[in-house]
């Protein structure tokens, strides 16, 4: 089992994973494991592009660059396990889930700032535990991997939160609970598109490749 202590992610989320989607999982691995590599590489882009918008911050530039290379050595992992179970890397199209997120964000440019390092929170935040909670329930290998992942992205979870209170001129609890309540609305939700961050799944098994873009 993990040594990483998890409970701080558990009282930060506003519900674990619903059963149906842990069910369903153990199914589809294949779309499980080329979702969660494209995340990871999605998850370093987002980085890289904060770093980009925010060249003078330098305690955002050291996180953020870490974060990136961290989320990159993870892609990486993930494309290995791929290739060992002879499934071939490809696009899927993605999930609601970001997006639903990413429509909320504040416009101008210190709110879009905070609003964005809060939805990273969350994102990082929901993957941490649905690793905890998927490994139990998958074979040895990814059991191990996923447990391995749990120290780096509690602690991406954090960075992202702690620099949003740096950045934010108030107190930042009202929007956290606000984009806490839409994540909760996605991953409570019917959702017939199944992905690592989707919601409660509706429907048959979908063969990977009919679920591609």
């Amino acid at each position: 089992m993990s040594e990483v202590n998890i409970d701080p992610i558990l009282d930060y989320l506003p519900c674990v994973t619903p059963d149906a989607w842990l069910e369903r999982a153990p199914q589809e691995l294949e779309i499980v494991l080329l979702d969660h590599a494209a995340n990871e590489m999605k998850a370093a882009q987002s980085a890289m592009t904060l770093m980009s918008k925010n060249p003078t911050k330098v305690d955002l530039l050291n996180k953020m660059s870490r974060l990136a290379r961290e989320e990159l050595v993870h892609f990486e992992n993930v494309l290995k396990i791929l290739k060992r179970r002879g499934i071939e890397y490809r696009a899927l199209k993605a999930s609601r889930y970001a997006a639903h997120l990413a429509k909320h964000i504040r416009r101008e440019q210190r709110e879009n700032l905070v609003d964005t390092l809060i939805v990273g929170s969350i994102i990082e935040a929901r993957s941490c535990e649905r690793f905890a909670a998927l490994a139990p329930r998958v074979d040895r290998e990814l059991a191990k991997f996923y447990l391995s992942l749990l120290k780096s992205e509690a602690r991406h979870f954090r960075d992202y939160l702690t620099l949003a209170e740096r950045y934010s001129d108030e107190d930042i609890s009202g929007r956290v609970d606000h984009f806490l309540a839409l994540e909760q609305e996605t991953i409570v939700s019917p959702d017939p598109l199944f992905r690592f961050h989707s919601g409660v799944p509706v429907g048959d098994r979908v063969a990977p490749e009919e679920a591609a873009v």
